[in-house]
């Protein structure tokens, strides 16, 4: 999964952030490759919404580096992040419900040319981001006629109007129910996929890090677990130590190993699970 040749992005380079005597941050490092999807995970206070805020410019760092392809910035504002292709989409879906997809897309964004008084054109200017998340739905139509998860799907559209080259999204399944999350990640994969968007993942849903091509865990303000999906979830008992869930298919292939059965370590799905236990029958 991992893209090698691909250029190093974004770099959090022993990265402090300190409000009074609480550290919420601490020489967090880490690396983004364009194209790749990276997930944050860890429980709440761990710093990944501290982390977040400074990449959308509602936050400046007290120490370390922020590099963008290579060469040290500093993102003190909101525009500073739309300006290197940042954009973030939070859990709680900022739109106006009263207005229209094509108007809520538009709004408030510097690049929405063609302002209220063009409808047509705003149409038209939205209509192929909403392609590209999977939503082939009317411009016109009320943001209030549409589901949590469409809203979300609408808010990633808006990202990507504003050339975003890196869209982090703030736990955008939280609030959704599991046809909603499933929808929103395969809308999220495919852009990555078809696209080449490069992706910033927090959530607190363990199985949603399965498809991603690195994973970060985060707590008390540090790194303190970096690897693949599969690396990542071969250490159960230390994901434990820092009270997180393991998904039930990982969770069930490490107690089978625990009983005695010859399972590989960091099984992720149903179907490498089935594989396994057919590889024993047979032997």
């Amino acid at each position: 999964m991992f893209k090698m040749n691909d250029p190093i992005l974004l770099e959090f380079c022993r990265v402090r952030k300190q409000f009074g005597p609480v550290i919420a941050l601490n020489d967090v490092s880490f690396s983004v490759r364009a194209g790749e999807v990276h997930c944050l995970v860890g429980e709440n206070g761990a710093g990944k919404s501290t982390l977040i805020k400074i990449l959308a410019g509602a936050y400046s760092i007290d120490g370390g580096e922020l590099r963008i392809d290579g060469k040290p910035v500093r993102i003190e504002t909101p525009a500073q992040a739309a300006a290197y292709g940042i954009s973030v989409v939070y859990q709680d879906v900022t739109n106006v419900d009263k207005l229209s997809i094509a108007d809520n897309i538009v709004l408030g964004a510097e690049n929405s040319r063609f302002g209220f008084n063009q409808k047509k054109k705003n149409i038209e200017f939205v209509r192929p981001f909403l392609s590209q998340v999977g939503l082939e739905i009317e411009p016109t139509v009320l943001m209030e006629s549409l589901s949590i998860a469409q809203k979300q799907m609408v808010m990633i559209a808006k990202a990507l109007s504003k050339n975003a080259r890196v869209i982090v999204l703030d736990e955008p399944t939280a609030m959704l129910d599991p046809v909603g999350r499933k929808e929103v990640l395969e809308a999220v994969h495919a852009l990555n996929r078809e696209k080449g968007v490069t992706i910033i993942l927090i959530t607190h849903y363990m199985e949603e890090v399965v498809e991603a091509d690195h994973v970060y865990v985060m707590d008390a303000g540090k790194v303190v677990m970096q690897g693949t999906p599969r690396s990542i979830f071969s250490q159960v008992e230390r994901l434990k130590e820092y009270r997180l869930d393991v998904p039930q298919i990982t969770l069930l292939a490490y107690e089978l190993k625990k009983a005695g059965l010859d399972i590989p370590d960091g099984i992720l799905t149903r179907e490498e699970l089935t594989e396994a236990l057919e590889k024993l029958c047979q032997s």
